[in-house]
């Protein structure tokens, strides 16, 4: 990919430009602003040093994105590093071409794009650092690199001053913890903490990272972050002067869980060392809130390869929770019900090996469970057995835990209460996830945390929580604005409980999430056991039957923040679509021009006739002849949904 005539004019300022993957220049600058263009042209970024702090700003098609914003980092001494400091060189870079990744929401990811990298020293500190700018395709990111001490390997930090001033008519859609997602403006941004969270936790009012912005004018933006490896987890506060800065975590999030809050001190700096890059603060870019949707592959794109090598052995697929009280005949009818669902897991849960105290021993299962037996069964019939673990259990023994479970032929772990949040916590995760893929097993991370690209580093690890879950029954509104949210960021353990009698939503509707949120490790029938299913025919599970977990295609097709919204995924030759509603009844007509060229059949699973409360909503099966040129009508009911699989004819 070489530059275009626009790329030259961005880089006016370089004595000469990239052209082609890793080519590189350094020149001495006549001016101290750059700007770089994504490949597709429409967005543009600036770095400017002219100033006494450096800042950074972009533009979506000609529109305002993001308004200059200041740059730094928070030395621990309580001084901000950036500020006076000088450019002393630059280096533009091209990216070209796409990758491939184990799993994920596509069987390509675009990688292209344009960066320019301003080298920098602070007089006064004496230390050399980078501020490197990448634009991609629908998206700008930033990071900083330190490059060179006065004396010494490693630099201690207090924060980092990363700002994001938006137009005053942006309006966000922030959480934090496990909570509600919240609609605000800038200077309102306090979504609830959890009630849940200890007195060991950052208190203030924070947002969690992804959070979603109507920036106006058309223009939709989306904060994340990736690449977090030996750095605190970011979060986003209002700031004083306008927009939101960063805050990176002193203690971790929701800090619940056997161990107590003695064990969580507060950590206010934290060290990097030279050659260590920062985490990537993205803010993606779309014309519409389906668009930013189509943009799922950047937070990994931005992430550390591949460390694990082959990877040919992870599985991703659908798990079934085996209920309490465990015992081994239980548990092998959970087998028996995973086979016949074509689930690829079992899990068991809490409490298998004890009630999760420090006393409690994750390697000996209680009496009335043989798990080897179960392990050995469930093998036989190509099915892997995952187990819950305590953190506490974890930070003891992680190297002889790892062994044994090699050795049993478990698949998998879940690892419950997990600090994420300072620098330590951000380590032990990363420690963690690595251990049990070098030993073969899959990961899936609970409780408060946040996606970063780490399923790139570790493919391993297929999923994690950090969601207000569907086992809390949430309402439909929350289900729609998940889908422009979270799941943009990274996979979601979504726990799809289906036919719940306390489910806000029709059963149509929890048939669609399992296209709308994102998880190759998807957890289905949470709160069921296999007696539940025998009772009667329910033809509809066979839409769960058939629906993969990981994709080759995604399209958003339609859709607005807070009111509905129609997602279609491809594997294969098949294509699976899920279209939610809030709480009220819509209309809606689905444009079938994704299918491309030939006649499918489109199985159909409808809202029924409207029930009270919405959960008792039969689900209607319907099957049509179509082609591309079909404009499907949907009719869902409020708090309803609709899921189709086209298979072709």
């Amino acid at each position: 990919m070489k530059p275009t005539r626009r790329d030259m004019v961005a880089l006016a300022a370089l004595s000469s430009a990239a052209a082609g993957a890793g080519t590189k220049a350094t020149a001495a600058l006549a001016v101290r602003s750059h700007a770089v263009v994504s490949p597709d042209g429409r967005l543009r970024a600036a770095l400017d040093a002219s100033g006494p702090t450096p800042k950074w700003s972009a533009t979506y098609d000609g529109k305002p994105l993001l308004l200059p914003s200041e740059l730094g980092l928070w030395l621990a001494e309580g001084r901000l590093l950036g500020e006076g400091a000088k450019v002393v060189g630059a280096t533009p870079e091209t990216f070209e071409g796409d990758w491939r990744p184990p799993f994920g929401q596509s069987a390509r990811y675009d990688q292209s794009g344009r960066q320019i990298t301003l080298h920098m020293v602070d007089p006064k500190a004496g230390v050399r650092f980078d501020i490197v700018l990448r634009a991609l395709n629908g998206a700008v990111a930033v990071r900083y690199v330190l490059t060179g001490l006065p004396k010494g390997g490693k630099l201690a930090l207090m924060g980092e001053r990363t700002r994001f001033r938006f137009p005053d008519a942006a309006r966000l859609y922030a959480s934090r913890d496990e909570g509600d997602i919240h609609v605000s403006t800038q200077a309102g941004l306090a979504p609830l903490e959890h009630p849940d969270l200890t007195g060991s936790s950052d208190k203030g009012a924070y947002a969690d990272l992804p959070i979603t912005v109507d920036v106006g004018d058309g223009v939709y933006g989306f904060m994340a972050e990736s690449d977090r490896l030996h750095y605190p987890r970011c979060m986003a506060r209002a700031h004083e002067q306008g927009g939101l800065v960063t805050y990176l975590m002193r203690y971790p999030g929701r800090a619940t869980g056997w161990g107590g809050e003695d064990d969580t001190p507060e950590e206010p700096t934290f060290e990097i060392e030279v050659g260590q890059k920062t985490p990537w603060r993205i803010l993606l870019a779309a014309d519409s809130a389906k668009g930013l949707i189509e943009l799922h592959h950047v937070v990994p794109t931005l992430a550390t390869p591949n460390q694990l090598g082959d990877v040919s052995w992870v599985k991703p697929g659908h798990a079934f929770r085996i209920m309490k009280p465990y015992s081994t005949d239980a548990s092998l009818k959970a087998v028996d019900f995973a086979q016949k669902r074509n689930i690829a897991y079992v899990l068991f849960d809490a409490h298998w090996y004890g009630d999760g105290t420090d006393a409690s021993d994750p390697t000996a299962p209680i009496a009335a469970l043989d798990l080897q037996r179960v392990i050995d069964y469930a093998k036989a019939r190509n099915i892997g057995v995952l187990v819950y673990i305590d953190r506490v259990a974890v930070t003891k023994a992680l190297a002889d835990m790892c062994r044994l479970y090699q050795r049993w032929g478990l698949a998998g772990v879940k690892l419950g209460f997990m600090w994420e949040g300072r620098q330590s916590d951000v380590d032990f995760i990363t420690k963690v996830v690595r251990a049990f893929g070098e030993h073969g097993m899959v990961v899936n991370l609970h409780d408060n945390l946040r996606p970063a690209g780490l399923e790139r580093t570790l493919p391993n690890y297929l999923t994690l929580e950090g969601v207000k879950g569907n086992e809390q029954f949430p309402a439909a509104r929350h289900h729609v604005n998940l889908a422009f949210t979270r799941p943009i960021a990274g996979p979601i353990d979504y726990t799809i409980c289906y036919a719940q009698e306390r489910n806000q939503t029709t059963n149509a509707h929890q048939l669609a999430l399992a296209v709308t949120c994102y998880s190759p490790l998807t957890l289905l029938y949470w709160y069921d056991k296999p007696e539940k299913y025998e009772e009667k025919a329910w033809p509809e599970l066979e839409w769960f039957d058939a629906c993969p977990t990981t994709w080759d295609e995604t399209r958003a097709i339609a859709g607005e923040l807070g009111e509905y919204v129609i997602i279609a995924r491809r594997k294969g030759r098949f294509w699976f679509v899920g279209a939610l509603t809030n709480e009220m009844e819509r209309r809606l007509a689905l444009d079938l021009g994704f299918l491309g060229q030939g006649r499918w059949t489109a199985v159909r699973y409808r809202d029924g006739d409207l029930a009270r409360p919405a959960n008792r909503t039969r689900v209607v099966i319907e099957r049509q002849a179509v082609d591309a040129g079909a404009r499907l009508r949907l009719q869902l009911n409020a708090a309803g949904g609709q899921a189709i699989r086209f298979e072709p004819a």
